[in-house]
């Protein structure tokens, strides 16, 4: 009993005794934070829990920024964060921001953290126009801003159209000229390429060196009228107090540098400036808010401390802040320039692991290229052999029908000569039998005229009979006679027989022999002209199958006539330019 009792009493002091919290949000330039706050918290437990979260040491540069009625408020180191007038629903917001910028952030910046926060909150100032920047300075940045986020240029990596996302130039310059986007993305790629080999870092400071050499560069202007009631802006860095006109923030018209001014007071809504030299008068101007005098206040004590340590000697801390800077540094330098020699030597190895890959590719290649080139002449040798061998046999079988032709022609002049003696015999007997019918016909004539006379002869003999028997009627007495019928004498056998018709003689002779040689040259003719022709498709098939081989860088100006002659259709052969015309003028022979 008396244990339950203690156990209750321990769990009831241990509730009483956790603290209250509150959740506050921590919004810094690239990223979001939450932490549980006990409502007793000051403002630098707070700002202590984010420096430490982020790793930063160089905590005099930044505060805690939030917005009261429109107006930029800083978090109190030394006031307890919930009794500020910050809005009291959970989560609290504040901005982790630098409010005090370096002289020199080359010098001053030993972090890398720092240098990081620096450049992204300038960055972001120049892109929303808070900073103005010349347009030749914007590309600049710009290309610094690139090579800080994506490393070297890698033509292979970052080709055109890759920075078509980024917010890299104020909206100001973009409208300033007639240019497309691909223009600038062409500018500003130009200069990212000559930052090859900038780590981030360098990358990053090189942009913060450019840009703390503008006019509005880490400076907090404010609207303050002078006694006369004019209207000016008060401008407060890390060089002193500014005084401008308000259409001209880039050029002051008085400054007070923070090693010549005495005293800086505000009573109420006036503020009061005293310089060292007695000589120069007061200055005095009133603001519209005294919660704008007490930031004024804030702001100028704090760039007037930083300006006196800057000429001081550093402090034990910044001391080894910057030697473990320096030996960061170094150490990084060595480890990039490690992994420069490293990656110069991989990329030797790549290139000649490359070379090698592309000359083995090259060789095989070639390998392959002249084995087939091989195949195809060993291809295209067993095939002009074949085609010699047909070529040849067909010269062969060619010369053979040249002979048979050549002793066609002789045969066929043989038998002319013969036609022709025949033919010439034939005529001499055809005169001799024309000299003989004459003759025959006279010899006819001669006997129609004898046998008239004997007819004549007869008939007085008969006649003469007659009278006889008259007179052997008379005499009593009748002598006898034998009668005459002369029969004429055959011709000779030797002599041929023909048909007499009138005057006429007819002769019919018949030249079966040339009929039969005209047909056997026509069919020789069609033979050789099939043969031609297949022959020509194989030279035409030949000629298709090595024109892959051809070097033209090799040809001569008669392979180039002839290639134009034959594109043109021409003849490909004198010898069948000659014997076209001879074939199409050839008649059968006809004696």
């Amino acid at each position: 009993m008396a244990g339950a009792i203690a156990s209750r009493m321990s769990f009831s002091s241990l509730k009483r005794k956790q603290p209250k919290t509150f959740t506050v949000r921590i919004v810094t330039m690239d990223a979001e934070m939450e932490f549980n706050c006990e409502m007793k918290w000051k403002g630098k437990d707070l700002f202590d829990l984010v420096c430490r979260t982020l790793g930063l040491r160089e905590t005099w540069f930044f505060g805690l920024q939030y917005t009261i009625k429109d107006t930029v408020a800083w978090l109190k180191m030394d006031k307890k964060v919930l009794d500020h007038d910050v809005s009291k629903e959970e989560p609290v917001t504040f901005h982790f921001l630098a409010k005090f910028y370096p002289e020199n952030a080359e010098e001053e910046l030993v972090q890398e953290i720092t240098q990081h926060l620096f450049f992204l909150q300038v960055k972001k100032q120049i892109l929303d126009e808070k900073v103005y920047c010349p347009p030749e300075a914007s590309v600049l940045l710009a290309s610094y801003a690139v090579q800080a986020k994506y490393g070297d240029y890698d033509p292979s990596v970052h080709k055109r159209g890759f920075l078509a996302q980024e917010e890299l130039l104020p909206k100001r310059v973009i409208n300033l000229y007639q240019m497309t986007p691909e223009m600038w993305e062409e500018r500003i790629t130009a200069w990212y390429a000559e930052h090859r080999g900038r780590a981030r870092d360098e990358a990053e400071m090189e942009y913060l060196k450019i840009a703390q050499d503008l006019e509005m560069y880490g400076v907090n202007y404010f609207t303050i009228r002078n006694k006369k009631g004019t209207e000016l802006l008060l401008g407060v860095d890390a060089l002193g107090l500014h005084i401008y006109d308000p259409e001209n923030r880039l050029t002051p018209k008085i400054s007070f540098p923070w090693n010549e001014i005495r005293n800086i007071s505000y009573s109420d809504k006036e503020f009061t400036i005293k310089p060292l030299d007695k000589k120069i008068d007061v200055f005095k101007f009133n603001s519209s808010k005294l919660r704008v005098n007490k930031l004024i206040l804030q702001l100028c004590i704090g760039n007037h401390d930083l300006f006196m340590r800057r000429r001081k000697a550093d402090s034990l801390e910044v001391q080894q802040m910057k030697a473990q800077a320096r030996e960061e540094k170094a150490r990084k330098q060595m480890e990039r320039q490690r992994l420069a020699r490293e990656k110069q030597m991989r990329e030797e190895a790549e290139r000649s692991r490359d070379e090698l890959e592309r000359r083995l590719l090259q060789m095989k290649e070639e390998a392959t290229m002249a084995n087939e080139a091989l195949m195809r002449s060993e291809e295209t040798a067993d095939l002009l052999a074949e085609k010699a061998q047909i070529t040849e046999e067909e010269a062969k079988l060619l010369a053979q029908k040249a002979a048979e032709a050549e002793q066609e022609m002789q045969r066929i002049k043989a038998t002319a000569i013969r036609t022709e003696e025949e033919k010439r015999l034939m005529e001499q007997k055809v005169l001799e039998a024309e000299v003989l019918a004459l003759k025959m016909a006279e010899e006819s004539e001669r006997r129609a005229k004898e046998a008239d006379q004997l007819k004549q002869d007869l008939q007085e003999a008969r006649e003469a009979e007659r009278r006889a028997k008259q007179k052997l009627l008379e005499i009593a007495t009748k002598p006898t006679y034998p009668p005459m019928n002369p029969i004429p004498p055959p011709l000779p056998p030797d002599i041929p027989s023909f048909d007499m018709i009138g005057d006429s003689l007819s002769f019919d002779f018949k030249d079966t022999d040339m009929k039969r040689l005209s047909m056997e040259i026509e069919k020789e003719k069609v033979e050789y002209m099939e043969k031609s022709k297949h022959l020509q498709e194989q030279l035409n098939e030949l000629k298709t199958e090595i024109e892959a081989l051809k070097l033209k860088e090799r040809e001569t100006a008669l392979d180039v006539l002839h290639s134009e002659t034959s594109d043109r259709g021409g003849p490909s052969s004198k010898h069948n330019t000659i014997k076209k015309p001879q074939a199409q003028g050839r008649r059968p022979i006809c004696i």
